[in-house]
């Protein structure tokens, strides 16, 4: 119990950690972060790494979830700021496609969910929540957008759901790095699509 005590007062605070393993992801792959090399990152074992994140799989989950977090804020800022309801979407899918190939998000996220195959109830509602933030957003801008008419009337609930996934089938090909279909090209792809499906003409 002493050594577990000591471990409390000697840990670096969480987002620190959480940090250092989204800055590993970024600069050398997902693949090199271990549970030993994020320790030797930041100063502890991976036993004391262990203790506090009981598993690979709960490090990647929380480094998601604070990652989501800090995107969840410049999300809240972008459509808060006013201005056309367009322009605001524009800026949504500009934050939710991936920067490129091995984008660090867009690599944790894919192999949280890849573990998700065997995760438990309570992961699977967190990755649910994280989810559910970027559509009731999207869906709000959207009703906005619809009420200052310069949305057609559509379901916003059913067109986020198909918007969403449309994004994130491109999003994989960008993060994956699949040939042609870069950041610009998705980009000009979504801008289409939104111009004949939902914009008044």
């Amino acid at each position: 119990m002493a050594g577990a005590a000591r471990a409390r007062r000697n840990a670096p605070p969480r987002e620190e950690v959480l940090a250092a393993a989204m800055d590993m992801i970024a600069e050398r792959g997902l693949e090199k972060l271990t549970m030993a090399a994020l320790g030797r990152e930041v100063g502890m074992s991976s036993g004391h790494l262990l203790y506090y994140f009981r598993s690979k799989d709960e490090l990647l989950l929380q480094t998601l979830e604070w990652s989501e977090g800090r995107l969840g804020a410049e999300r809240g800022r972008l459509l808060a700021a006013g201005g056309p309801a367009r322009e605001r979407l524009d800026a949504y899918v500009d934050l939710y496609v991936p920067d490129g190939h091995r984008d660090p998000h867009w690599t944790l996220w894919l192999e949280v969910w890849n573990r998700s195959l065997n995760a438990d109830d309570d992961a699977r509602a967190r990755q649910a929540a994280i989810e559910g933030a970027w559509h009731r957003d999207l869906v709000a801008l959207l009703a906005e957008g619809m009420s200052r008419g310069e949305f057609r009337k559509v379901d916003a609930d059913r067109f986020a759901a198909r918007l969403r996934a449309l994004l994130d089938g491109f999003s994989i090909h960008v993060a994956i790095g699949l040939r042609g279909t870069g950041r610009e090209q998705v980009l000009a792809h979504v801008r289409e699509f939104v111009a004949d499906a939902l914009l008044v003409p």
